[in-house]
């Protein structure tokens, strides 16, 4: 009963945008040459990715947050996905193909070229991707990268190497009814405060 009840709401209402940061949202890398590393030693990465950057092929070890699969199967069938990153494309488009697996769920991309460089850290514009702020909203764990958009902001922890991390999962029910509010302004604007709940 309370499925169908959700597929009449769902129906009802427009469906949203979700912005994905990557990295320290939904994965952690490094780099060739790295002194200090935030990974454990030893501790394999779930991918490496070989970049040209600026002529020098560069690596980089890439370690998936826990639950991150999980997460994007699930918010996939609620939102429409977006990445949005302050990362360099050659890079953020290697992340975001390799987190995607081919399941086209993350078609909508924008990377440093897309953002303001503001007070010495990028920001994101949100209106770039829909001019109808009712309907997105960002996860991002740097808050300058919303600054001109604070009541369309999810916050999350920053995420380095902790295996034990469930910051994904703990906002599955906050996106789950988010979906079904007419305006998420209404919602976010209230959870300011909380950032260090997940």
């Amino acid at each position: 009963m309370l499925t169908h009840l959700k597929r009449v709401i769902e129906g009802l209402v427009k469906r949203k945008i979700l912005v994905l940061d990557l990295d320290e949202t939904l994965i952690h890398s490094h780099h060739d040459g790295v002194i200090r590393q935030m990974v454990k030693p030893g501790t394999p990465p779930d991918f490496v990715l070989k970049v040209t950057i600026d002529r020098h092929p560069v690596r980089f070890f890439v370690h998936k947050r826990p639950h991150v699969d999980y997460f994007l199967d699930v918010v996939s069938q609620w939102y429409e996905l977006v990445v949005f990153t302050a990362s360099m494309e050659i890079y953020g488009a290697a992340v975001a193909d390799k987190l995607d697996n081919s399941r086209k769920v993350l078609s909508r991309r924008y990377f440093r070229q897309h953002c303001t460089l503001d007070y010495g850290s990028y920001t994101k514009d949100l209106s770039a991707i829909t001019n109808d702020l009712s309907s997105i909203f960002i996860l991002d764990n740097s808050p300058g990268a919303y600054r001109a958009y604070p009541d369309n902001a999810i916050p999350i922890i920053s995420w380095f190497s902790d295996p034990r991390d469930t910051a994904l999962l703990n906002l599955l029910p906050v996106l789950d009814a988010l979906r079904f509010t007419s305006d998420v302004r209404s919602v976010l604007s209230r959870n300011l405060h909380l950032h260090n709940m997940w």
